[in-house]
């Protein structure tokens, strides 16, 4: 493990263990990185992920993936409301 994924996926922080492998696996399949799902699904079932949870996850993922490309497509401006 790199030193630096080792800090993000252990070290110390709000987001809890399986939730920061969950979404390690849903940047890893938006990225088409074969290693990193196996690895992270294996790490994330180990941390009592179940495979509703994983199809939830996929949806979700893919979900996103299809409303940025359109938002980006149709060129969509962020809401006021949203801005920061």
């Amino acid at each position: 493990m790199f030193a630096v994924e080792k800090e993000v996926m252990t070290g110390p922080g709000e987001i809890d263990p399986l939730m920061r492998e969950l979404i390690y696996i849903a940047v890893s399949a938006t990225n088409g990185c074969e290693y990193c799902i196996a690895s992270h699904t294996a790490g994330a079932r180990a941390k009592g992920m179940n495979d509703t949870m994983f199809g939830e996850l996929m949806a979700i993922a893919a979900t996103a993936n299809m409303t940025n490309r359109l938002a980006n497509g149709y060129q969509i401006p962020v809401d006021e409301r949203f801005k920061t």
